[in-house]
């Protein structure tokens, strides 16, 4: 005798937009720290600089005295901190209680910026010739032919190596049905990546140095950075899933998400869009 299945509750399969959105500013905000701050930040400690400003969409370090190798590492520092925290969030992916959705959507989303952005990079740097690696590669020649290298190698790790780094992590949230996998996806995806962009770029406001800043750093690496989440996961989506029998996982209703997004979004558009002193210009 077969013994009947039973239907998932609605309240472990839904999807709480503002919860998801609450998780997408505390992730994109974490990035952005751990680019800016640790990165950039660690890079300035690590070659002798001196730290000056910590800034949402910028870093200023004085490395006056020091060998040109120093700016090197200084530009390279941020995709390597993001790149070592995108590996400490593929970890915790395959550690995670598997019914923790609004954690594990955290750790997504903190592998997903953390991927994309790195990775965005080198394909923004080697075709606009502006951005983190193109301070990296200044200097060396032929300059067309480094040029062409971050751009072939941006196209392939962010078109090809990223998706198939992202994308399995995401199928347990999606279900089964077609029109579900597609509206799942979305909520999970697009809507992340306009609020991530959203405060990247409303705190890049708040920056001395001008408008013309939040174009080339902030909304580059929000919404160009991130933009793969836009629209490559309706692809994926098509697809039919694993197994048919296969229960979406939901992220409920979270009051403690939506504070501690309040509180990040306050301290990082309010503190760190006009950024913090850390010494003294001399």
């Amino acid at each position: 005798m077969r013994l009947p299945v039973p239907r998932p509750d609605a309240k472990t399969t839904t999807l709480d937009r503002w919860t998801v959105g609450a998780i997408a500013v505390v992730a994109y905000a974490v990035s952005n720290v751990v680019h800016e701050g640790l990165g950039h930040g660690g890079a300035c400690l690590l070659v002798g600089g001196r730290p000056e400003t910590l800034n949402a969409i910028f870093f200023e370090c004085s490395v006056e005295g020091l060998q040109s190798s120093a700016q090197r590492w200084l530009a390279a520092g941020g995709s390597i901190a993001n790149l070592v925290f995108a590996g400490l969030a593929a970890a915790a992916l395959k550690t995670l209680p598997s019914q923790w959705g609004r954690v594990r959507d955290f750790a997504w989303l903190m592998l997903a910026v953390n991927v994309l952005q790195p990775f965005g990079y080198l394909l923004f740097s080697g075709l606009a010739g502006v951005g983190d690696w193109s301070v990296v590669v200044d200097g060396l020649q032929p300059a067309g032919v480094w040029r062409l290298g971050l751009s072939v190698v941006g196209v392939v790790l962010y078109f090809w190596v990223a998706p198939r780094v992202l994308m399995p992590e995401l199928e347990p949230f999606l279900g089964t049905g077609s029109e579900e996998r597609a509206a799942r996806g979305r909520a999970l995806t697009l809507l992340p990546y306009l609020v991530g962009g959203t405060v990247y770029v409303l705190a890049g406001r708040f920056n001395p140095h001008g408008p013309s800043l939040v174009l080339i750093s902030g909304a580059a690496a929000s919404f160009g950075g991130t933009s793969l989440l836009a629209w490559y996961p309706r692809l994926w989506a098509r697809r039919p899933p694993a197994r048919a029998d296969q229960v979406a996982l939901g992220i409920p209703r979270s009051w403690g998400w939506l504070v501690l997004a309040a509180v990040v979004l306050g301290i990082f558009v309010g503190v760190l869009g006009p950024g913090v002193v850390l010494g003294r210009r001399g």
